[in-house]
């Protein structure tokens, strides 16, 4: 189930960063975030305190979060969006998280899934998120669910320093279509 979060949520979002972190360091995935710097238990406290975190809970564990608003970080005016979309018709997916302990059970597909139905029933047609071009599993995954690469920004992300920003967007079709 994919719900808000709650204050009690913020333990077990941390530890699903925490391993994360610790799967980069061992060599076993790479995200390009950075332990203390990106993301953080402040990371998910923000979204939390903005109304913006949702989780997916199974049997009482959070597998998953990731954070959901309308926010479009700066770089994104960098990308050559193929939509000339208004901010009121944007929804954004940000630090899409899941546990490296759930991995490979369509989590994330599922959490991408609850984000479309979502922009979609908050009238927002077009879908842009972000990730480190390193990032290589979570851009085949975007890439296989329809969202397009429309730009590689290099910034200093979230501090975590250079990073090569893959931009990505899809446009739901209207109901009907």
């Amino acid at each position: 189930m994919i719900r808000l979060a709650t204050l009690a949520d913020i333990p077990q979002v941390a530890a699903i960063y925490a391993d994360i972190h610790q799967q980069e360091e061992l060599g076993n995935t790479t995200t390009g975030w950075k332990r203390g710097l990106y993301p953080t238990e402040q990371t998910a406290r923000d979204a939390l305190a903005a109304g913006t975190l949702f989780v997916y809970e199974e049997g009482g564990q959070i597998l998953a979060s990731a954070r959901i608003d309308q926010h479009q970080e700066e770089e994104y005016a960098q990308a050559s969006w193929t939509q000339d979309a208004p901010p009121a018709k944007v929804m954004v997916l940000h630090t899409l998280v899941v546990s490296p302990a759930a991995g490979g059970r369509g989590i994330a597909r599922q959490f991408v899934a609850f984000y479309e139905e979502y922009a979609a029933r908050n009238g927002c047609p077009f879908l842009r998120m972000d990730t480190n071009a390193r990032n290589t599993r979570a851009r085949a995954l975007y890439h296989k669910l329809g969202y397009r690469e429309v730009g590689i920004i290099a910034c200093d992300f979230h501090s975590v320093g250079q990073v090569d920003l893959v931009c990505l967007e899809k446009t739901l079709k209207p109901e009907g279509e």
